[in-house]
Order: C-alpha cells, then structure tokens, then sequence
C-alpha cells in the first residue's frame, strides 16, 4: 500500500525566525497591513510503500524526526495521510 504524507516543520516556539521577521518587515512597504506573528517553515510531502497506514506513519515519524528536523530548534506536524494508486 502506498500513501501520501504532508510534514510541516517549523521552528519551536520563542526562536527567533529571521526569515519569518523579513516577511513581516516586508508585508507593509507592500500595502498589506494587519499581519503579524509570520513564521516560515518548511513543508515536505512525501510517498511511502508499507504494509499499512500505522506503519507508513511510523516511518515518516523516524524520518521527520531524524533528517527533516533538528528537534532542539524545530518541532514537525505530520498533517495528512491519503492513499496513492
């Protein structure tokens, strides 16, 4: 079986996110007001052949936490799960 997995990483709360202060910097000289609080993040889909959904997902977990993310800085969220044909 094959499925499709979304993991969103992005940086623990109370880092500092420069690239997300550069957006935000950015957005106003750009006419667009109102949006704060901008983080930027990393976002990795991904295809796993397994035998079912709970071991695909376990897979993507050791991946996501051992090469996708460094989990001093960084936490991930594995979104969705969906099956390819």
């Amino acid at each position: 079986m094959r499925r499709r997995f979304e993991v969103v990483v992005m940086l623990k709360p109370g880092m500092a996110d420069p690239q997300g202060r550069a957006v935000e910097d950015a957005l106003p000289t750009m006419g667009w007001s109102g949006l704060t609080n901008v983080r930027v993040g990393k976002h990795v889909e991904l295809t796993v052949e397994a035998d079912s959904e709970d071991a695909a997902r376990a897979l993507v977990e050791q991946v996501a936490d051992r090469l996708l993310s460094n989990p001093v800085i960084e936490d991930y969220r594995i979104l969705s799960a969906e099956e390819v044909r």
